[in-house]
């Protein structure tokens, strides 16, 4: 089978020219028709069944039935819904409004409901049913594709009619299709083709409800380019806001600004980003009095008295809307969220008709129409999206159905002069199905639109005089010279977030805002430790649960109070054990901004706390919470407990993590530069891992630290020492502990004198290196060939590989100063603008776990900025 090729339209208007009635199955067909019309005609030539019965625009009848049964009837608007689609689909293909009624599953008391109010109704439906065409009136009558018109169509034609086809006898042979990398570069496409002197000869077809249509409509408005045909009336951003009011009125006490921020922003009001994610009634600004005050009295108001309040901010009138309410008879309800329900749950099934003005470019549904007048149309999308779904109902003949779509998906696809097909070939990653009406078209096999003739083209970049003001300046871009471990690790995850993290704000949090107050507070403990008592922990509770309250719903408080009095007893407890020792060494500080310090006017200005640093010699910086003693860091954490071989995992370098996290090696990197030659410590205190257990009278400090060790020697330094050794005799399991008995330091000591051993974390690794199988060997002679040998063996690489696993040597932190050297040269280069910042971290695809800024990130670009081959740009 190949593609049927479509009389042109003027071809079909020289054979219908002379006949005195011409009906046809769409009313845009009708209309090129009748505009060519060469001389006055008396009464209709060319017209749709509908619209020449009713002698009217043709009505959304389901609107219009929905509306009149549900003012008649009891039925429940889904009920009604449902039964009127049934009854007037089968109308169509059956021809008589109580045709439903034979097929039993829809005998139903609804449906009989229905269908006795319906056939009182002045439908077009109805009128067709009762209308003929009158062979005095109409001498001549010719029918063009009468193959498309549905049953109820054609029960209006005269006895003796000419049947025109709208197809040749010969194929049409479809052009390239256009290959572009994303939606936006198709649209970008259209928009160099487009302008506002062409506009009237140029016709988009789309299917209405993928992301082509709001892409191509905000494209045209930001141009000023005219267009038709596009949104409806649920679209209007006035309507949507009056919903989203509606909503917020019973959304209850736990409502977001984030949830109304749509609202806000088009009645023009700014709230900062960082109130986001708190409670809309715990929110104290001015421009927000107006919502408090709606919200609550919405028990007292009406759905009327709401369009009231929003007209009155907006300082718009929206007569079509309240016109619309008063005809559901919803404008002196109650706010309900079932009268909310019923008014979406309309909004969103029937198109309520609007006034537009017919000039510009024309949008035109891919599923909708099956001819567009104009010389030059885009084809945008053509994928799976444009099929039919013939209806799942017992009166629908499946195969006349699908020749009927076939048929208009072939005319569709010829119309105008110049077509140009735009396609995506692949999406997310997947290939992009071609509609699966190309199946039964093209001779060919294929699975996606590059197995079909085609031409790949790259985005394009238009040159306007219109955009964003600019002002010229001539700055040099100052290089970073240090990372935070946080920057770091967002860099490392993706270069792209972190790029945005640098552009834009995000919400505060409530976890944020709990980390900060027990930080301060753990600050204030360690300054004024004789001051901290149960009373004043107390009180810091009630301090806490204050200050997050925006954030947290009523019934939540008293769990959020245990939470946040265990984390504060934990910290006490913790720096009660193990106060700052040995601190002479610090230099004073200046008095550091402290929440509870303000609060208790009480300074904090131990040296041991909050200690910032910044080293651009190493190219990192960080603030220390905590310096215990002269060899050990400590950081509190809220978030779960990490082990210290999890720790490690994700500051490895290579191979890299997906969950980067190099807090605990940029630290102790830099405090080596302080502290050279010594054992180094960084503790991870979870003061919140316990808390169930404490909640139940378990739990201890020892749970809630992760501590990782610096040690001031190479690796296999270090595990070549006698140190090592004797843990090994000592603190290994058994067939470890037996066999490193029976042997000598010296026998141990000279199998690394043979080989060195590896670094890695891997004992299987280590075990199959030369190294490994040296000491194997030797144990084996000086021991004896036994099992226990083997296995001990193996013990004891696990044990050295576990040194690795739970702290760091001086290559590793030598490796990681390159590694921040790196970093920051390659950082440099993507600010100086040499390249972009990339999506994919040193792990590759981001763990969008730990991204900040999913919504700003697309994942449908090249993986390059360079140019696919063999590519054009359409001018």
């Amino acid at each position: 089978m190949s593609i049927k090729r479509s009389k042109p339209i003027d071809r079909l208007y020289e054979e219908v020219a002379e006949y005195d009635l011409v009906i046809v199955p769409d009313a845009p067909l009708a209309s090129a028709l009748n505009r060519r019309l060469e001389h006055p005609h008396f009464g209709p030539f060319a017209i749709t069944p509908r619209r020449l019965a009713a002698r009217r625009r043709e009505t959304a009848e389901d609107r219009l039935a929905f509306l009149e049964v549900i003012s008649q009837t009891d039925l429940n608007w889904k009920q009604a819904s449902y039964a009127i689609g049934n009854v007037l689909q089968c109308w169509e293909y059956q021809g008589s409004p109580d045709a439903i009624l034979e097929y039993d599953a829809f005998d139903t008391p609804e449906t009989r409901t229905v269908v006795d109010c319906i056939e009182s109704l002045e439908t077009t439906s109805r009128t067709l049913t009762e209308y003929q065409i009158d062979c005095e009136e109409y001498e001549s009558v010719a029918v063009i594709g009468e193959q498309q018109l549905t049953n109820l169509e054609r029960s209006i034609l005269p006895t003796e009619y000419d049947a025109i086809n709208r197809f040749c006898d010969d194929s049409f042979e479809l052009p390239p299709v256009r290959i572009f990398d994303s939606p936006a570069a198709i649209v970008d496409a259209v928009l160099d083709t487009v302008t506002t002197e062409n506009a009237e000869d140029i016709a988009v077809v789309l299917d209405a409800s993928s992301e082509y249509s709001p892409l191509i409509e905000a494209a045209f408005e930001a141009t000023e380019i005219p267009y038709y045909g596009g949104p409806s009336f649920t679209d209007d951003q006035d309507h949507r806001a009056v919903i989203q009011l509606l909503r917020s009125a019973i959304a209850g006490s736990d409502t977001r600004i984030g949830t109304v921020k749509p609202l806000l922003t088009r009645l023009g009001t700014t709230i900062d980003v960082d109130h986001n994610e708190k409670r809309l009634f715990e929110v104290d600004d001015p421009e927000l009095e107006w919502l408090h005050d709606f919200r609550n009295r919405a028990a007292e108001l009406t759905i009327g008295d709401a369009l009231d309040t929003y007209e009155k901010h907006a300082a718009c009138t929206l007569e079509t809307f309240r016109a619309e309410l008063e005809r559901l008879g919803l404008l002196n309800e109650p706010i309900t969220a079932d009268t909310i329900d019923r008014l979406t749950f309309y909004l969103e099934t029937y198109d309520v008709p609007i006034d537009r003005e017919n000039d510009g470019v024309l949008l035109a549904d891919a599923k909708s129409a099956s001819f567009v007048d104009r010389p030059v149309v885009f084809y945008l999308g053509l994928d799976e999206r444009w099929t039919h779904k013939s209806p799942q109902r017992p009166w629908v003949d499946r195969d006349e159905e699908f020749d009927r779509n076939l048929d208009q998906f072939q005319s569709l696809l010829q119309s105008g002069v110049d077509q140009y097909y735009l396609v995506q070939d692949t999406a997310g990653g997947a290939p992009v199905t071609p509609c699966l009406y190309f199946e039964d078209l093209l001779d060919v096999e294929f699975e996606r639109f590059s197995d079909l003739e085609s031409i790949r083209y790259s985005r394009t970049f238009r040159s306007t005089e219109e955009g964003f003001e600019k002002e010229p300046i001539s700055v040099e871009t100052e290089p970073e010279t240090t990372l935070s471990q946080s920057s770091l690790n967002s860099y490392a995850n993706c270069p792209r977030d972190y790029f945005f993290g640098r552009l834009v704000d995000n919400p505060d949090k409530d976890y944020f805002l709990e980390g900060t107050l027990f930080h301060d507070f753990a600050e204030f403990v360690v300054n004024h430790p004789e001051f901290v008592d149960d009373a004043v922990t107390e009180e810091v509770v009630d301090v806490m649960i204050e200050e997050t309250r925006p954030f947290h719903r009523d019934v939540d408080l008293a769990t959020r109070r245990t939470k946040y009095r265990v984390g504060l007893e934990t910290i006490v407890d913790y720096l009660e054990e193990n106060t700052p020792s040995d601190t002479d060494f610090l230099t004073p500080t200046s008095s550091s901004e402290n929440f509870f310090a303000t609060y208790f006017d009480r300074p904090v200005d131990s040296p041991a706390t909050e200690r910032w640093f910044e080293d651009d010699d190493r190219g990192i910086k960080g603030k220390i919470d905590l310096v215990q003693s002269p060899t050990q860091l400590v950081d509190f954490k809220s978030g779960s407990k990490k082990s210290s071989s999890q720790v490690i995992k994700r500051a490895a370098i290579d191979p890299p993590s997906d969950q980067p996290n190099f807090q605990a090696l940029l630290y102790l990197t830099y405090y080596r530069s302080q502290r050279p030659d010594e054992q180094l410590e960084f503790t991870f205190f979870h003061f919140l891992e316990t808390l169930d257990d404490v909640v139940t009278g378990e739990g201890t400090l020892d749970d809630c630290l992760t501590t990782i060790t610096y040690h001031p020697i190479p690796f296999d330094e270090f595990v070549q020492s006698r140190a090592v050794f004797e843990a090994l005799r000592e603190e290994a399991p058994n067939d470890c502990n037996k066999t490193f008995s029976k042997t000598s330091y010296e026998e141990y000591r000279a199998a690394f004198d043979a080989h060195q051993p590896p670094r890695t974390r891997d004992a299987d690794e280590m075990a199959d290196s030369p190294f490994g199988n040296e000491l194997l060997e030797r144990m084996i002679e000086a021991v004896g060939d036994y099992k226990y040998v083997t296995n001990g063996c193996m013990q004891a690489f696990r044990h050295l590989c576990g040194y690795r696993k739970e702290g760091y040597f001086v290559e590793d932190l030598d490796e990681f100063e390159r590694f921040i050297d790196d970093q920051l040269e390659e950082l440099n280069r993507y600010r100086r603008g040499d390249s972009r910042f990339p999506v994919a971290g040193r792990a590759g695809e981001p763990n969008y776990r730990y991204v900040d800024n999913r919504d700003m990130i697309l994942t449908t670009e090249r993986a390059t900025d360079e140019p696919a081959d063999e590519t054009e740009v359409i001018r």
